[in-house]
């Protein structure tokens, strides 16, 4: 024990810490309420383990929802504080989805942004989520944008995500979304009350082999009340049912035509001799 330094270290906070901080200070002030829904989708289950490429369950409730908020217009609105208190309703949904990064020897979490989920395929999903892990940080503009703000002084950085939340609806959606979606499933962890400046915040625990899955909505109680929310919370569980099950029925049929096509293709030259050996 001699010579052990029994102080504590004091650390810099990081431009990526920072950027988050202010997120955190802001989504405080929102009114937030949770309500959760224990879904059953064990035929998800087995048609994302037909799927090739098999998309992760991000994107599949990714794109679930964004078809849920394409028919609730309710989804789409956010509340604007300035010139004076009003909703604001954006016309397609934007997902913003935070994303775990290795920089500069820490592990920090940046924003991203995908533009109406419901509209894209879930493998065209996939392959943003993909981009967004393993793209250098220096070539995503999210987040370069999140970095450069993290470097403001703090009654700037403070400034811009007031200005970006309460003046412009427009703006708001277009630099930080309209949902948010986050989940620790895949490390077998449930969030129990998270947070988000936005309207509503999607979040679902891990999913069991007979497809059991606890799905929360956070929302902000000045955009929406709970029982609207509930039925939300029902029509996404019969749209991973639905159209979600569908597309991921259409994958399992393509990859396996695929397959069965490039068994029957044979090398010319090999015609013969395979024909021969039969």
């Amino acid at each position: 024990m001699a010579g052990l330094n029994r102080k504590g270290i004091w650390r810099s906070l990081s431009p990526a810490r920072k950027f988050i901080n202010e997120m955190m200070y802001f989504a405080q002030q929102v009114p937030l309420i949770p309500v959760a829904r224990t879904m059953h989708l064990a035929e998800v289950v087995a048609g994302r383990g037909r799927s090739h490429p098999r998309p992760s369950w991000t994107a599949v409730f990714m794109k679930a929802y964004g078809l849920v908020c394409q028919r609730e217009p309710l989804l789409r609105q956010a509340y604007i504080r300035w010139p004076w208190p009003h909703l604001y309703e954006h016309p397609y949904s934007v997902c913003g989805i935070p994303v775990e990064r290795e920089f500069q020897g820490e592990r920090i979490v940046l924003a991203a942004q995908i533009r109406e989920p419901e509209r894209q395929t879930l493998d065209q999903l996939e392959g943003h989520l993909e981009r967004y892990k393993t793209t250098p940080i220096d070539n995503i503009g999210y987040f370069r944008m999140a970095l450069r703000v993290g470097r403001m002084p703090k009654l700037l950085r403070r400034f811009l995500w007031w200005s970006t939340l309460d003046i412009s609806g427009f703006k708001r959606a277009k630099r930080l979304g309209t949902f948010t979606i986050s989940s620790y499933g895949q490390l077998g962890a449930e969030q129990l009350r998270p947070i988000s400046p936005l309207t509503t915040l999607l979040t679902f625990g891990p999913i069991s082999a007979t497809g059991e899955v606890v799905v929360k909505i956070i929302y902000d109680h000045r955009v929406l009340d709970g029982a609207n929310v509930a039925r939300f919370l029902a029509e996404l569980e019969q749209t991973l049912g639905s159209e979600i099950l569908s597309e991921l029925g259409s994958m399992a049929s393509s990859a396996h035509a695929q397959q069965a096509g490039l068994a029957g293709t044979r090398p010319e030259g090999l015609g013969g001799n395979a024909q021969a050996a039969a």
